[in-house]
């Protein structure tokens, strides 16, 4: 199967370490939404989305 994203990970204006997911059409479709304290760290947590998201369920969240 062909991906069409890219996780990206990298070092932020501040010093953290971040992930994001980035599109071939250089959009990007999610990101960490928080800086880590190292590569190590980011590249964690972006493993552990890949595991524990791959089958989440979706639902409509209600206002």
């Amino acid at each position: 199967m062909y991906s069409k994203a890219t996780f990206e990970v990298y070092e932020d204006r501040v010093g953290e370490w971040r992930w994001r997911l980035v599109h071939d059409n250089g959009r990007i479709i999610a990101d960490s939404g928080e800086g880590y304290a190292s590569k190590q760290k980011a590249k964690e947590g972006l493993r552990s989305v890949k595991t524990n998201a791959a089958d989440a369920d979706v639902v409509e969240a209600g206002n």
